[in-house]
């Protein structure tokens, strides 16, 4: 299962990052589909869709760099650097989904601006507490 649900995660974003094609990616995300941010937002199916349309779209002009992925029974981890075009901020980003019955049934989002580090890994230190 674990092998089986990361090369679904594969195909799905290979798909996208290389032809910013989102019906490829909408072709193996359940109906019932949910993205989760860390701000306690959540989109639909489609809302989702028309976002990473807007960011990876063929005209948008993100790149994306897949650092890592990881599986472990239902859930595949994905590390990657995002770099916004004509020299926006790039992020990092930890996105873990959940694949069911062979689709990708929800994603959970974690997004850190790359000029952001230094700032958000001092939150913990000694000193700040």
């Amino acid at each position: 299962m674990t092998t089986e649900n990361k090369g679904i995660v594969q195909r799905a974003l290979a798909g996208l990052i290389e032809t910013g094609d989102v019906n490829t990616l909408a072709s193996f995300l359940s109906d019932d589909f949910l993205h989760h941010r860390s701000d306690a937002t959540t989109s639909t199916k489609a809302e989702w869709l028309a976002a990473v349309h807007a960011a990876l779209g063929p005209t948008a002009g993100m790149q994306v760099e897949i650092l890592h992925l990881l599986a472990d029974t239902d859930h595949v981890v994905v590390h990657s650097r995002r770099r916004l075009p004509d020299a926006g901020p790039e992020i990092v980003v930890v996105d873990v989904l959940r694949v069911a019955d062979g689709l990708i049934a929800e994603v959970w989002e974690i997004i850190e601006p790359v000029a952001q580090t230094a700032v958000n890994a001092a939150w913990w230190e000694p000193a700040r507490l």
